[in-house]
């Protein structure tokens, strides 16, 4: 079950809305019980195998933070045993099969393969039992004694399968006390519905077009490729900022504040610049529990490029067990150590155009490797795209006849939607406009239809994200 498939969209999620809403608000502890409960349903359903592997991991941390609260010396035992052993979760599941498949390879051995299922979203809930730790740790946070509210917080479902990765400080207080208003339960709905829609409408729609270019690498003229290249890359921010609107909707919804996990990154003048506003939540997690723990950029510039080359390369193995990974980490981050020259410490960039130009351009190439199902067809992507046929008719008609009317006109809403313009626009009308909240609530209504149609009648596309 997931957010864009019928069974969650007509049944799971309003039967939950109305259950929650007809507990009286002082009964806190039922409203958290219910909402604890439809996260393991939701969680389980279909795998509930790795709704105990979860189950086992909050267990685990949960113990860990308590003990860790007795003394000094237990903090220092059982912080690294709590790490360890939850990161051991993470890469026996996912990385064990990865890690032996490459030591066969490099030294022509045939060790077996462990064929373990990688449970929905390890990786995110995996990370935010480990910021709990850390910051119990460090003192940022206090141990949450209740289990029962520790799983909440961990395998709450709008945020559990793909995030934002949540600090446990950002929720503890609504754990303890919140409440919905009126206003929240609308805004919350409607940032549902908005993300709803980028999934559906937008990135359904050109990943059908990235999807077609990319099984068709070997013979792709270089319009084609591009094309693919492209659509991939608005896909993947529409399929990923979606399912984090609708997470951020949610749990604005139900009384809680999650963090923004996106901020226009197409819009950036460089690749730094780029990390700061794409998956903010992911980037924050890697900075706070690995770079400034590395020593950040506090011990000279050759340990500040070390330090992120680590980094990426880590950033780009969480994303899968592939080296299509961790080489997109290391072109990421080789990136950046190619900009640091260029930036004057202790003053802001400079935004020029060609900044945003070669930004762009780096950040499509370095997707094709990361979409690429193997190394050989992102080779394939590249050779199209760089030294493939141009000037022709021949090589251009296989990119037109993709070019549907629909498609051009959810290529050009994707370009427009992806920068700022819409929302300064709607932010303008409502200073302007008395009837601009009506006008909006007609629009999300609106999408609202068609992503039912959508969902009803389309064959079903889970999010990107949700391998991770």
């Amino acid at each position: 079950m997931t957010f864009s498939s019928p069974v969650f969209l007509f049944v799971f999620f309003p039967l939950v809305c109305v259950c929650y809403f007809l507990i009286p608000a002082k009964f806190l502890r039922g409203r958290n019980a219910l909402l604890t409960a439809a996260s393991l349903i939701f969680y389980g359903f279909g795998e509930p195998g790795a709704m105990l592997l979860m189950l086992g991991v909050v267990l685990w941390s949960w113990v860990c933070a308590l003990m860790m609260k007795k003394s000094s010396t237990c903090r220092r035992l059982f912080l690294p045993l709590g790490v360890i052993g939850d990161l051991a979760v993470l890469g026996v599941w996912k990385y064990a099969d990865f890690l032996i498949d490459s030591v066969n390879a490099l030294f022509g051995v045939t060790a077996p393969l462990l064929h373990l299922r990688l449970p929905i979203g390890i990786s995110f809930f995996v990370f935010q039992a480990v910021s709990y730790l850390m910051d119990v740790s460090r003192g940022e946070a206090e141990a949450q004694h209740s289990y029962f509210k520790l799983l909440l917080y961990i395998s709450f479902f709008p945020q559990l399968i793909a995030g934002p990765i949540v600090r446990y400080q950002t929720v503890a207080e609504a754990l303890n006390a919140r409440r919905s208003t009126p206003e929240d339960v609308s805004a919350g709905i409607r940032r549902m519905i908005w993300g709803l829609s980028k999934k559906l409408l937008i990135a359904d729609t050109v990943g059908q077009i990235a999807d077609t270019v990319f099984a068709a690498s070997a013979s792709a003229s270089m319009p084609l490729a591009w094309l693919g290249a492209v659509c991939y890359t608005l896909q993947i921010y529409y399929d990923f900022s979606g399912y984090s609107d609708m997470a951020v909707g949610m749990g604005q919804l139900f009384g809680f504040r999650f963090p923004e996990n996106f901020d226009h990154p197409y819009c950036s003048a460089s690749i730094t610049e780029f990390w700061r506003r794409w998956h903010i939540s992911l980037t924050t997690w890697f900075r706070q529990y690995l770079y400034i723990p590395l020593g950040g950029n506090r011990k000279g510039s050759v340990r500040t490029v070390l330090n992120k080359w680590i980094v990426f390369l880590c950033t780009g193995l969480w994303h899968g067990a592939s080296w299509n990974f961790v080489i997109w980490g290391a072109v990421n981050g080789a990136l950046m150590t190619l900009e640091q020259p260029f930036r004057k410490k202790g003053k802001p960039e400079k935004r020029h155009w060609y900044g945003h130009i070669y930004t762009v351009l780096a950040v499509v190439c370095a997707f094709v490797i990361f979409r690429a199902d193997t190394l050989t067809q992102a080779g394939q992507m590249y050779r199209a795209m760089f030294a493939g046929e141009l000037l022709s008719l021949k090589a251009a008609a296989p990119a037109v006849r993709l070019l549907s009317p629909l498609v051009i006109t959810v290529l050009l809403a994707a370009c427009i939607g992806s920068s700022p313009l819409p929302l300064k626009l709607a932010e303008r009308a409502k200073k302007q406009y008395a009837c601009t909240e009506a006008v909006l609530s007609v629009i999300t209504l609106g999408l609202l239809l068609l992503c039912m149609m959508s969902a009803a009648a389309t064959t079903y596309h889970p999010f990107i994200y949700f391998r991770f």
